[in-house]
């Protein structure tokens, strides 16, 4: 397997392969019977993400409290308005997708973790987005989702997906960057492009810390799931467009893992401090747990 991403450059521009190709390459080790069946799984889990990104858009969460109550929801309504945005339809209705599946985990519904259930919404969300913008198949979206895979098998080698272990940086700022070569892909990105989309996408979130409310995987990680597929948008756009981070995404792995060895435990899902260290937090949490 290929250790770098410089590597991985060279090795597409002599092969003229795609990241994609790559990945399915080296998890089939050229196996043509491996293929198809890393192909079907592939295909299974992008239906559980297509069903994800729309579950509590009509309905609406149901939960028994109210720290994540039907964002997924009013966020879809509020892209269906007509009204003037601040941003664009487009990026509302990712959001809304990222929102739902998010908030599928936090009912216990069954979704894809990518690479995390604290980040299930960002790959998902661009995905599915992308499908609905530019007509993309079903085999498309499964070349995509093996370059999100091959992105974040380097995150994972430089580091971790464990926001215990990097803060969340390294769930949401992974899937984000994951999502980021992804689009940049779908988009018509080369290797090169995909891999700046992935290291831009790093770098708008480096540093991001875990502070989920009481320990909860809900708030604030719900926003951090819409505002991570957002990230992943923009910085697919920058590199597409031939804006390109001067530190190589290499470097920029290795950055993020040094930023998460810094973070205090109390930043690194505890539930200690940050957001869940709040006055507000602590009486929320005192009334789900009864204490």
């Amino acid at each position: 397997m290929i250790k770098t991403a410089k590597a991985l450059i060279e090795l597409c521009r002599e092969k003229d392969w795609k990241i994609s190709d790559y990945v399915l390459e080296e998890e089939s080790k050229g196996n043509e019977e491996k293929k198809a069946a890393i192909l079907k799984e592939l295909h299974h889990m992008l239906g559980i993400m297509k069903e994800s990104t729309s579950r509590t858009l009509e309905s609406g969460t149901n939960l028994n409290h109210d720290l994540i109550k039907d964002f997924g929801k009013k966020t879809w309504e509020y892209s269906k308005s007509g009204k003037k945005f601040v941003t664009d339809e487009k990026t509302l209705r990712a959001m809304a997708r990222a929102f739902s599946t998010f908030e599928s985990n936090a009912k216990m519904d069954v979704i894809v973790a990518a690479p995390t259930a604290g980040s299930c919404g960002i790959v998902p969300a661009a995905l599915v987005t992308a499908a609905e913008d530019i007509d993309a198949s079903d085999d498309e979206l499964v070349e995509a989702l093996l370059t999100s895979i091959g992105i974040g098998q380097f995150i994972a080698g430089y580091g971790t997906f464990a926001g215990s272990e990097g803060g969340c940086q390294a769930e949401c700022g992974a899937a984000s960057s994951m999502a980021a070569a992804a689009l940049a892909q779908l988009y018509g990105g080369d290797v090169e492009t995909c891999l700046n989309a992935a290291s831009i996408a790093i770098v708008n979130i480096l540093g991001l810390v875990c502070d989920p409310l009481g320990g909860l995987v809900q708030y604030p990680c719900t926003f951090r799931n819409a505002s991570g597929v957002s990230n992943a948008r923009v910085s697919a756009d920058m590199a597409l467009a031939g804006t390109y981070s001067i530190i190589p995404f290499d470097e920029v792995c290795k950055a993020m893992k040094e930023v998460g060895d810094a973070m205090p435990a109390s930043l690194r899902e505890t539930g200690i401090g940050g957001l869940a260290g709040t006055d507000t937090a602590k009486t929320l949490c005192g009334k789900i747990f009864g204490k």
